[in-house]
Formats: C-alpha cells, sequence, structure tokens
C-alpha cells in the first residue's frame, strides 16, 4: 500500500514541530541501504522512523533495526506500513533523552546508524553519537545538502567549522548520494544529501577529548579573529602564550582557526592540555 493512502486512512496530520518529511521512492529507499553497507549481520539504529518506509528498506537487509520515533501520532501509520516486519522495534521516544549507554548494553554489538534525520535535531543527534556512543561503527545520515558539505569540507573553506573538525576525530566523511526534494512527501523546500561516516580506530594521539573540543570551539568562536586572538578571548591568556602555544604546537600566530585540520587540532589540544590552558 502507499504511504500516503496509509496516511490518509490513518488520519495522521503532520506536526511541523517534528520536521517530518517522508520518502517513498522505493528505488532512492533501497540505494540509501546498498549505500549504508548494512549486511545481515548488522543491528541497525534509525532516528525519526517517520513513515517507516526506510525502516522497512532497512529490515530487509539488516539482522534487527531500532527504531526511534518522536510522534506517537505515527503509531496507526506504522502498524500499517511495517505489517509484516519481524526484525524491527519501534521506540515512540526522543531520542536525545534516552540513555545511550543502556541502549547499547541491549544492543550488545557494535551497530551502524541509518536515518533520514529531521533537519532541525541533525547536528545534536549526530553529536551525541561521535561524543557518547561507544559501539556506534558507521553513521549514514539523509540531511540538509549544505549542511552535508559542513559535515565533509574540508580545511580552508567556508563549510568547515566546529562540526566538520569533531567529525573529522571521529572518522571519515563522505556524500555518497544527493537526494532531490521531490522524493519526500511532503516536499521540503531544499534538496538532500546522504552522508556517510565510518567510524576510524586508529590512534592519533589525542591525549584528551574535552582539550580537543574546548580548542575547536574556541577557534571557531569568532571566524574573523586569528586563532591567536581567539585563544586570548576564550582562555583568558597573554598574547605571548598564545603565540608560544601556537609556535609549540607549529601552527603560525596569524592563521584563522579553519585552516586547521584535524591533526594541527590534535597537536594544540595536547600542547594546550600539557600547559594547563584546558
Amino acid at each position: 500500500m502507499e504511504l500516503k493512502k496509509i496516511i490518509g486512512e490513518s488520519g495522521f496530520k503532520f506536526n511541523k514541530r517534528f520536521g517530518q518529511n517522508f520518502i517513498e521512492n522505493d528505488t532512492l529507499l533501497r540505494k540509501i541501504v546498498e549505500l549504508s553497507g548494512v549486511s545481515a549481520n548488522d543491528k541497525v539504529v534509525e532516528i525519526g522512523v517517520g513513515g517507516g518506509t526506510l525502516t522497512r528498506a532497512i529490515s530487509e537487509k539488516a539482522k534487527f533495526v531500532y527504531g526511534f520515533e518522536i510522534d506517537k501520532n505515527l503509531k496507526p501509520v506504522l502498524q500499517k506500513s511495517l505489517a509484516g516486519v519481524e526484525n524491527a522495534e519501534i521506540i515512540f521516544k526522543d531520542f536525545m533523552k534516552e540513555n545511550l549507554s543502556e541502549l547499547e548494553k541491549e544492543i550488545g554489538e557494535e551497530y551502524v546508524v541509518v536515518a533520514n534525520l529531521p533537519y532541525y535535531i541533525t547536528s545534536p543527534i549526530v553529536m551525541r553519537f561521535i561524543e557518547e556512543a561507544k559501539l556506534c561503527r558507521r553513521i549514514v545520515i539523509m540531511v540538509q545538502k549544505e549542511v552535508a558539505f559542513r559535515f565533509c569540507a574540508q580545511p580552508s573553506t567556508a563549510d568547515y567549522g566546529a562540526i566538520t573538525a569533531a567529525i573529522g576525530l571521529w572518522g571519515e566523511s563522505k556524500i555518497i548520494l544527493d537526494v532531490d526534494r521531490t522524493n519526500f512527501y511532503p516536499q521540503p523546500n531544499v534538496d538532500s544529501a546522504v552522508v556517510r561516516i565510518d567510524k576510524s580506530y586508529e590512534d592519533k594521539g589525542l591525549i584528551d577529548k574535552k582539550a580537543y573540543r574546548d580548542v575547536v570551539r574556541a577557534a571557531f568562536s569568532s571566524r574573523r579573529k586569528t586563532l591567536a586572538n581567539n585563544m586570548i578571548n576564550c582562555f583568558k591568556i597573554s598574547r605571548d602564550k598564545a603565540e608560544s602555544i601556537l609556535s609549540g604546537s607549529g601552527i603560525e600566530a596569524a592563521v584563522r582557526g579553519e585552516t586547521l585540520s584535524v591533526e594541527d587540532f590534535i597537536r594544540l589540544a595536547n600542547f594546550c592540555k600539557k600547559e594547563n590552558i584546558v
């Protein structure tokens, strides 16, 4: 049965507060799952189940799907759209309030995140997995195209920012699929893209994750200012101290934060930690 028909028969009303845009195109759904690399050995966490079309497509390939949906009004829709799907559990909760540690205990093994994320909560959800998850090994997400550019940007570009540096520490990100707005119901005002982030298991030599976060936050606190000026303002240190730290980290004093690579940020964070700046 078509999703539009199920929605109509269920009397469901879209809630703008939740940024609901569902995918109907079966070819696109299969393509997303294919590019996600999900196999029969994988458990998957999905955020924003929506109409259940992506959930069903994932369930055809995965071992099990844990799907989170904040809108309980979708229950009658999902009862129909996921009829016959036995390897998926729909959890009607706000994922951002879920105990991730307890969820991972229940999952009991490494898992993959696959989701068509509501635009309004994209970055917080990605950051939560990056900063808190212990067992997540890959994140595959549909996001607004301009957000996809930020997630995958290179240093010294306009799209490169704090979240790019955070993602870069966790793993390798790339845009794997462009998605036109006409593939959604209701149709949004922007195009989307699917981003795949594969966790890096390499030891990059970072001493302290909090130090890294603090340094990145300071570097991008004011894009128009030099890195030295931002460090002076954020860490309450003298110019001489800021320039000494940068020199000790192999970074020129006059650079701006957006020119630094992940490796640069690691060296700077380590030096700041040793100097008790962060």
